[in-house]
């Protein structure tokens, strides 16, 4: 059975020397925290998404789902990046 692989799949990781190891939607350099931050500021989802260009959908709920699961370690994120 052949399988579809250009479907785009949603997930997070972490790569060293990308965007400081932080936490990344699939292989790009949108942070998580980034996008809970953008929340945060007032932005809905649909503003969310028109703003990062490739994100879907599925990669919110990928993001809100991470930072359900890891808070401290991007509310971390957030403080480190606003200090800069």
């Amino acid at each position: 059975m052949a399988t579809d692989t250009t479907k785009k799949k949603s997930w997070v990781q972490k790569t060293q020397g990308v965007c400081g190891g932080r936490a990344c939607i699939r292989n790009t350099r949108i942070t998580v925290w980034g996008l809970v931050n953008s929340r945060r500021l007032g932005l809905a989802d649909e503003q969310i998404l028109e703003n990062f260009v490739g994100l879907t959908p599925e990669d919110l709920h990928a993001a809100w789902d991470y930072y359900r699961e890891h808070p401290a370690e991007v509310d971390e994120d957030i403080r480190e990046n606003e200090e800069d």
